[in-house]
């Protein structure tokens, strides 16, 4: 069949819908994305504010560790288009990259704009049309198949039905809903029979407890330590805590106090292991190493040595360099009779107990867990009981740390989708 008469409906304009766009209009089929939004990309231009991150640079092996227990299945995509394909992309567009410090890939001028514009012109010469304002609000009736898939939307012209031989759902998870990616999708899709795992805070902030001068527990910081450290960075840290299921996870970096608790980078790659830790246990641990490039050994020696007449906090201050928010949080969470005692403080300071009680609500999250299993799509994302219907992004059940794996795997999967659909295109009989 002539390839522009094979019609595809691309439901979000996310990274993942965008990159299944461009493989099906470079194919030269007629190529319509819907988005709820008054325009595409709104959530890729925000995590671009302070710098875009598009990838890291980490070779394979350890880039698709990453992905946990879904590593398989990534891994299987990054081969297709992994770091080295997204940054040769980046600079088909004319956006040039460079690696940071830290590894991770930026565009030369840290902007998502420029290079979000250059897409979406790419992507019109290439014929795909662009519907804002176009909310997907399930199926339209019951049938589906030898027609087309119809799709029901509300628009700023009432209610429209769409048909198209093919869907690419690329919906997001539950996380910024304002930015238009709410989980609305769950039920209609899981009414169709397709298993969607319960979608779950992933790179979020945590809650957290202390206890008072009594002993007693209580939630948040205390009055004084909210008032004088919230907002503040604690850097040069380590964290370590265990999964449910004996996983150890261990880190150094940063992460930052909040009103009443943590988030930042250090503890959105630790948020899958506390955050199953809380669903299986109620409540999750974590140690904070406040001095993690000093040995044990060290900070005994450090926190024993004489100090005469001065204070504990000076003493710590000029023999350790404890000092700021890292000297605050130490006697936040530390009771007196440990601070009191030379063996068990030099043990606090590299194993400092944080105790968390909740996640913070799914809609601060940076991302989601969850969504619909790999299990039920085929190799290309079609699900396996809608034929012609395919997912990816963010709405498919995996997730990863902050750094430039979110999007990669986001493109990577709208990649795969969109090859997937061609080759579904090439043995599926048009429905109009």
């Amino acid at each position: 069949m002539p390839a522009d008469t094979f019609t595809v409906a691309i439901v979000g304009g996310g990274p993942a819908g965008l990159m299944a766009a461009e493989q099906l209009g470079g194919a030269g089929l007629r190529v319509d994305v819907y988005d709820a939004m008054p325009s595409v990309g709104r959530k890729f231009l925000l995590a671009g504010k302070g710098g875009l991150n598009l990838t890291h640079s980490e070779a394979l092996e350890a880039f698709a560790g990453r992905y946990g227990t879904r590593r398989a299945v990534i891994e299987s995509m990054l081969h297709e288009f992994g770091p080295p394909e997204l940054r040769a992309w980046a600079q088909s567009l004319g956006v040039g990259t460079f690696v940071g410090s830290s590894g991770r890939v930026f565009p030369l001028d840290l902007k998502a704009a420029p290079l979000l514009r250059a897409w979406l012109h790419r992507l019109r010469a290439l014929g795909v049309r662009f519907h804002q304002r176009h909310r997907c609000v399930g199926w339209a009736g019951h049938e589906h198949g030898e027609g087309g898939h119809a799709l029901a939307f509300d628009s700023p012209h009432g209610a429209l039905t769409v048909r198209a031989d093919a869907v690419v759902f690329a919906l997001g998870g539950a996380s910024w809903a304002r930015l238009g990616s709410n989980g609305a999708w769950v039920p209609w899709l899981a009414a169709r029979g397709v298993d969607v795992a319960p979608l779950r805070a992933s790179n979020c902030g945590f809650d957290v407890t202390h206890a008072d001068a009594g002993g007693v527990i209580q939630p948040g910081w205390s009055e004084h330590f909210r008032s004088q450290h919230a907002g503040t960075p604690v850097k040069n840290v380590a964290l370590r805590c265990v999964g449910p299921d004996g996983r150890e996870f261990e880190q150094a970096g940063e992460f930052v106090i909040t009103e009443g608790g943590v988030e930042g980078s250090l503890v959105y790659a630790a948020s899958a292991t506390l955050r199953d830790a809380l669903a299986q246990h109620g409540s999750a641990h974590a140690a904070i190493d406040l001095l993690p490039a000093r040995s044990a050994d060290w900070v005994a020696r450090e926190v024993a040595h004489p100090r005469g007449s001065r204070s504990l906090a000076t003493h710590l201050k000029s023999r350790l360099g404890i000092d700021g928010v890292k000297a605050a949080l130490l006697r936040e969470l530390t009771p007196r009779e440990v601070m009191a005692d030379v063996q068990r403080l030099a043990a606090a300071l590299k194993a400092l107990p944080l105790s968390v009680s909740a996640a913070r609500p799914i809609d601060e999250a940076i991302s989601t867990a969850g969504g619909v299993r790999f299990e039920v799509l085929d190799d290309g994302l079609m699900l396996k009981t809608l034929p012609g219907v395919f997912c990816a992004g963010e709405m498919v059940d995996w997730e990863a740390p902050t750094g430039g794996y979110l999007l990669t795997a986001c493109l990577a999967s709208g990649v795969r989708a969109g090859r997937g659909v061609l080759r579904w295109a090439a043995r599926t009989p048009v429905a109009h």
